[in-house]
């Protein structure tokens, strides 16, 4: 494990789970978040949590300019700020109270997250995009092909549309005349996905997992990113998809790097069936979702190793590394999407009794969060099906809900 004696970490994060891929029982680590009944579970007898009671939960900002919050840091030596995902409201939270923020700026993550500047940002490395234009979305015509369109601003799939009628174009176009969209040749293939982290070395590449995606019950919506299955990934792709891969996640690590980046992001990248070749989809310019889990499966680790979570920080205490992140040879979580009324609890409860490790989340919103479910194996047999087990967990679920 990387030494952080000399630095004094303060994540802050709405939800718990973002902040537990490095070892909770470190010293000069700190975790701010809301308390909820995983929160409470994970706080127990630990003295470098605060966790705040609300009648909502609050979001990171939120959660920085509430008085305990500020009287916690306040009382830390030098405290260096974390957050899941930088925002500018953030950076101003930060810089007015004089605490020194850890994460990237959130414009550079902006411009290489969203889906119109990020064509902009790429430049030559728009090579491994999929056919793709940007236009306005009132000028847009039916040819009789599907394909994908995308607002600026996305996440988890709810930004993107696959656009399969004119009867369904018309209908955005009459929406939203006159914004600008990313229009994608439309790919048939699986969806794979990977953390890396970019440090003063160089770009430290994660594993490859395969990316659930709109899976029934979990989620109503199509595109809803939903789990990861690195145990399906290893074993599906081939050497040399592998090598393909990890070029497209050192060319964007690279560019980041350029532009003063640290720490870590994700790639999406589709494989299309009929050729086999890889399409870059999608940067994630933060820490992306999967982190905590990867760098679980990751512990204990040995031979000079390192988790993803730690290649985080290594990137972002601009620390110098020879180590690799350790590679893992299974493992996956998928998250069931609140949906309607349903005991989250005893779901869990139920779910647990299988074996697996349950994160209860307590969002209110739909579609959000409700329960992340792990295991060291996989839940995948094929694109898009279930394994065994991946079925006794929806059986569990579809038992609940109905």
């Amino acid at each position: 494990m990387i030494e952080i004696e000399n630095n004094q970490i303060v994540y802050v994060s709405r939800d718990i789970e973002r902040a537990l891929g490095f070892d909770i029982d470190s010293s000069n680590y700190y975790v701010i978040s809301n308390d909820s009944t995983f929160a409470t579970e994970t706080k127990e007898n630990r003295e470098n949590i605060l966790l705040i009671k609300n009648q909502k939960i609050l979001d990171t900002h939120e959660l920085l300019q509430n008085p305990q919050v500020v009287e916690f840091i306040n009382k830390i030596s030098n405290p260096q700020i974390l957050v899941f995902k930088n925002t500018n409201q953030i950076e101003r939270i930060c810089a007015e109270n004089n605490w020194q923020l850890l994460n990237p700026s959130a414009e550079l993550a902006n411009k290489v997250e969203q889906k119109v500047s990020q064509v902009e940002w790429l430049g030559e490395l728009g090579k491994f995009l999929p056919e793709h234009k940007i236009e306005l979305c009132g000028d847009l015509n039916w040819n009789g092909e599907k394909f994908i369109l995308q607002f600026n601003r996305s996440h988890t799939g709810s930004g993107t549309i696959l656009i399969e009628s004119a009867e369904q174009l018309e209908d955005i176009k009459t929406k939203f005349p006159k914004r600008d969209v990313r229009i994608t040749k439309y790919i048939n293939g699986d969806l794979f996905t990977n953390n890396n982290s970019v440090t003063k070395n160089g770009v430290l590449f994660g594993n490859i997992s395969y990316q659930i995606t709109g899976l029934s019950p979990f989620t109503t919506q199509k595109f809803a990113t939903i789990g990861n299955d690195w145990g399906f990934a290893n074993s599906f792709l081939t050497e040399e998809q592998k090598s393909d891969f990890l070029e497209i996640a050192k060319e964007v690590g690279e560019k980041l790097q350029k532009d003063g980046w640290r720490g870590l992001f994700g790639i999406d990248v589709i494989l299309e069936k009929e050729t086999g070749k890889m399409y870059l989809i999608e940067i994630n310019a933060r820490q992306p979702a999967s982190t905590t889990f990867e760098s679980t499966l990751q512990t204990p680790n040995e031979n000079g190793e390192i988790t993803t979570f730690e290649a985080h920080l290594i990137g972002l205490l601009n620390l110098k590394t020879s180590s690799k992140i350790k590679k893992i040879e299974n493992g996956a979580q998928i998250i069931l999407r609140k949906q309607n009324e349903v005991d989250a609890t005893k779901l869990a409860n139920k779910l647990c009794a299988e074996s697996l490790n349950v994160i209860q989340y307590e969002n209110e919103k739909m579609e959000s969060d409700l329960l992340r479910i792990q295991s060291t194996e996989s839940i995948i047999s094929s694109p898009n099906q279930l394994n065994k087990l991946g079925e006794k967990i929806k059986s569990i679920i579809k038992e609940r809900l109905n």
